[in-house]
């Protein structure tokens, strides 16, 4: 009877320890998902806060690049507009710098103008007079090698000497040349036109210019001979040598001043003139003659001379 007692009372008690415990498991259970819950909340309001931060930081990039980009654009024009004033400034400098030499270069030109005897390439022989007093400043005697007459010393022009040796040397290897004559001082053409005039009257005047007209006098003209000529140069444009200077003597500022049918001179084949590589030059290509062209082109080509 006591047995069946306790089974009753065991039996009794099982519900409500199943009762018991099933609010027990709810109770936790509530309070889980009350504590998961809660923490799921507070999770998400900091993932929205950070979100919210990150959006304005985002947001505050995005302003900051945008004014950079500005800033850039800004920059970029600022330093293009700085690059074509400095171009300008650049190209003006240039400029002035080009205007200085021009100016520097003329008046080097000047000076060099203003330092270089104007009667060196003026028309004389009955057109200009030397008076004279007129000597040319720059004065050297010729090396005798290249005189026919060793034993008389014949000038030349210092400033156009150099250029009358490249000239003889030149000839030399084929075509050998030597000076007869010379420099002659306004005395020493006198002397010559007078014993000219005694010997051959008036004729003279046709071959040998007066005192004042003789391109002697400048100092840069010489009376060519070959070494078998000799004194006999009045054929000297029978000569190899001749031919050779109607072809080359341009390159070394020589021209013929009388050629055949000028109207200042009779012809003469051995009378040779510097003028300068320049004038020389234009002459021989353009077949001219030095008297056959106006002074005032001639006179341009005196900054060019030596």
């Amino acid at each position: 009877m006591e047995d069946n007692k306790k089974i009753f009372f065991t039996f009794s008690l099982r519900p409500a320890f199943l009762t018991v415990f099933l609010l027990f498991l709810l109770g936790c259970s509530a309070y889980y998902y009350m504590t998961v819950s809660k923490e799921l909340r507070t999770t998400k309001e900091e993932f929205q806060a950070t979100n919210i931060s990150l959006g304005k930081k985002i947001t505050g990039l995005k302003e900051d690049a945008e004014k950079l980009k500005a800033d850039l654009l800004k920059s970029q024009s600022e330093n293009a507009i700085l690059s074509g004033n400095l171009a300008d400034e650049q190209n003006k400098n240039n400029l002035f710098e080009t205007q200085i030499q021009t100016i520097t270069g003329t008046v080097g030109a000047l000076s060099k103008l203003s330092q270089t005897d104007k009667e060196l390439l003026q028309k004389y022989s009955k057109v200009y007079f030397l008076n004279e007093h007129y000597v040319p400043p720059n004065l050297v005697l010729i090396d005798p090698q290249y005189v026919y007459q060793k034993n008389k010393p014949l000038q030349f022009h210092m400033n156009a000497y150099p250029y009358l040796v490249r000239m003889l040397e030149a000839a030399t290897t084929t075509n050998p040349i030597l000076l007869i004559s010379a420099y002659r001082s306004f005395g020493e053409q006198a002397s010559l036109k007078t014993n000219y005039l005694v010997t051959y009257g008036s004729g003279a005047n046709r071959f040998s210019a007066d005192q004042g007209y003789s391109e002697h006098q400048l100092g840069t003209t010489a009376d060519l001979t070959t070494p078998k000529l000799g004194a006999g140069f009045t054929k000297f444009d029978g000569s190899a040598a001749y031919k050779w200077l109607t072809e080359n003597a341009h390159r070394y500022g020589f021209i013929l001043s009388y050629p055949k049918q000028n109207t200042y001179f009779q012809y003469e084949p051995w009378h040779w003139r510097y003028v300068g590589v320049d004038l020389a030059t234009k002459l021989h290509d353009g077949n001219q003659f030095f008297y056959d062209i106006p002074q005032r082109e001639i006179d341009s080509y005196l900054i060019s001379i030596f």
